[in-house]
């Protein structure tokens, strides 16, 4: 794992915790460069858990993310962990719906 990640997965995500919040929450422990939330806010698909992936400007944002491990957030504890950037852009290819 490239240490100087700046993506973290973000899984057990509440089915009715929206981007928004997503974007919220992290944007107190860094400048969010891109945000994604699978499924998405609009997908006609029933929903019973998101994974969220949150790529920062700034590396050092990726450790601070983690001390929101077993956080809980809406109804869930979330679990955060720092995500292989090269594998992002395969990642959401993977997942264009």
């Amino acid at each position: 794992m490239n240490s100087n990640t700046h993506v973290i997965q973000v899984t057990n995500v509440s089915p009715s915790t929206t981007s928004e919040q997503m974007r919220t929450l992290f944007g107190f422990l860094g400048n969010i460069e891109e945000l994604k939330l699978f499924p998405p806010d609009d997908s006609p698909l029933p929903v019973t858990s998101r994974v969220c992936f949150v790529k920062f400007l700034e590396s050092e944002s990726v450790g601070v993310s983690q001390h929101l491990t077993n956080t809980v957030f809406v109804d869930r504890a979330l679990i955060v962990v720092p995500f292989a950037e090269e594998m992002l852009a395969k990642l959401f290819t993977a997942w264009r719906f």
